[in-house]
């Protein structure tokens, strides 16, 4: 599958949970819009149109949802924000979170303080049950938990559809930051049933940056308080000498204003390369490759941070090589091309399907040749 990417040889890419390298379908669809702007302009703007509204339902396929409920938005933290401060929160509200969670989802809670809201985190390193530990921290007065699908350090996947049914008993908005999964491993709304699911194209999705997907339940989406305006978020846009307007009916009510029209071809184009090859494939050539760089870590001894359970992790494994300086490990990888990440007390590697073994490999024989 590696045939679908165009990477120099000497460059191994193992840092999926930062930012990924486009296939070759993205690069040549940029490409030719870059072509086609250049010579004629916005002539082709019609045929732009059906490009977002292709991936509209691309990304909707991907979580079992439809076109009309994916807003187009520029990053994770933007659709976050939109909810985090579109709901109408009283003093003594409070959110249950993860203490280790990237700070996009847990700046825009916090932020929510001078309204009298709290955020309560729970340590997901201190626990063998986090879903447990998170219900546990709700009370009559928890609105929203708000977790990361996949936790960005490293790598726990938490059962969204035990907290969903919990969450759904107690009457308790469950807002999902799949940027870690989505592109990984499949989902599916009608069993993982969250209120708000939010991800970033340029990680497992292998698109672009600036280019989100934002989904909000429909029986949501009209309670959250708009605080973005503009011509694209009403139902009449396009009518430019129209006096009177009212918000969109669909998620397009969170698109305030023009979008990121070359971002959406790339991410059109990397999606379209998922959906050919599927999920189910794409996550079963993915446990290969994390199955197989466990096993070659517990040979070298080294220490696994990432749970080690199959049903607790997606594509990230961070580890960490006993009495060595990881930091300097990691300084020493990326200089000789190894892309990956130095988070959660270790090394992060993240592989993803198309990733061959021998860049795996590699990675470790740089590691053998330093600590020898």
């Amino acid at each position: 599958m590696i045939q679908h990417f165009s990477l120099a040889p000497d460059v191994s890419h193992l840092n999926h949970a930062a930012i990924s390298p486009w296939p070759q379908r993205t690069v040549d669809a940029v490409t030719q819009f870059a072509l086609e702007n250049g010579r004629f302009s916005s002539m082709g703007y019609p045929r732009w149109l059906e490009v977002e509204q292709r991936l509209r339902e691309r990304l909707a396929r991907l979580l079992g949802a439809v076109a009309a409920d994916i807003a187009l938005v520029k990053n994770t933290s933007e659709g976050l924000s939109i909810v985090a401060h579109g709901l109408q929160w009283q003093a003594g509200d409070n959110v249950v979170g993860i203490a280790q969670e990237f700070p996009s989802n847990r700046i825009v809670w916090e932020a929510l303080a001078p309204q009298g809201v709290t955020w309560r985190a729970v340590d997901i390193e201190q626990t063998l049950d986090p879903e447990a530990d998170l219900i546990a921290q709700c009370d009559e007065r928890t609105r929203v938990v708000a977790v990361s699908w996949v936790q960005y350090a490293r790598g726990l996947r938490l059962d969204l559809a035990r907290l969903a049914t919990v969450c759904r008993e107690r009457n308790i908005l469950l807002c999902v930051d799949a940027i870690q999964g989505l592109g990984a491993l499949p989902f599916d709304l009608a069993t993982m049933p969250a209120d708000v699911v939010v991800a970033d194209g340029h990680k497992w999705l292998l698109g672009p940056e600036g280019v989100a997907l934002c989904y909000v339940h429909p029986d949501l989406r009209n309670q959250l308080i708009l605080r973005q305006f503009g011509w694209r978020m009403i139902a009449q846009a396009g009518d430019f000498d129209r006096a009177e307007w009212t918000p969109a009916a669909t998620a397009q009510r969170f698109e305030c204003g023009s979008l990121n029209v070359v971002g959406i071809h790339a991410l059109e184009a990397s999606v379209a390369l998922l959906e050919e090859i599927g999920l189910e494939t794409i996550w079963q050539q993915l446990q290969i490759r994390t199955d197989y760089l466990i096993a070659q870590l517990d040979q070298r001894g080294f220490e696994l941070l990432t749970p080690r359970q199959p049903e607790r992790r997606a594509g990230i494994i961070t580890f960490r090589v006993p009495n060595r300086s990881n930091e300097l490990l990691y300084q020493s990888l990326m200089a000789r091309q190894v892309l990956c990440a130095l988070r959660g007390g270790g090394i992060r590697f993240s592989p993803h399907f198309y990733t061959p073994l021998a860049v795996i490999d590699r990675a470790l024989a740089i590691i053998d040749e330093l600590i020898a």
